[in-house]
């Protein structure tokens, strides 16, 4: 996420936002968000949602996740939701949302999807 440029902006349990600031690095040809990018993040807001609720010494790992890319992505930046739906003791599944995001505080959602993920013992290293 570093080398996207993205940041965390809220953590709470069960809920991560994450932004990623407009440049031409994470774009594409016509200037939108490029859809690798918005599916980066997007992961990432699911995955650190997920790991909020999990216990000490555990990590998380994405095991699937499905991304509908709804319009094309043009803003200032990204802001990606990933909010937990059900959590279990081994999979936990999460809502993906990514909007598209103005200066000005307009946002209009150009995707969003689900994800499966498994929470994993944090290997002694």
């Amino acid at each position: 996420m570093a080398h996207l440029g993205a940041r965390l902006t809220r953590i709470a349990p069960g809920v991560v936002h994450i932004v990623l600031p407009a440049r031409p690095e994470v774009t594409q040809q016509h200037g939108y968000f490029h859809a690798g990018a918005t599916s980066s993040v997007a992961d990432s807001a699911g995955g650190y949602a997920a790991f909020t609720l999990f216990p000490e010494n555990t990590e998380v790992l994405t095991v699937e996740y499905k991304i509908n890319l709804l319009a094309p992505a043009l803003g200032n930046h990204l802001e990606a939701v990933g909010t937990v739906l059900k959590a279990g003791r081994t999979l936990t599944v999460c809502q993906l949302e990514v909007f598209a995001a103005q200066d000005d505080g307009t946002r209009k959602l150009v995707a969003n999807g689900q994800q499966t993920l498994i929470r994993v013992n944090r290997a002694e290293r």
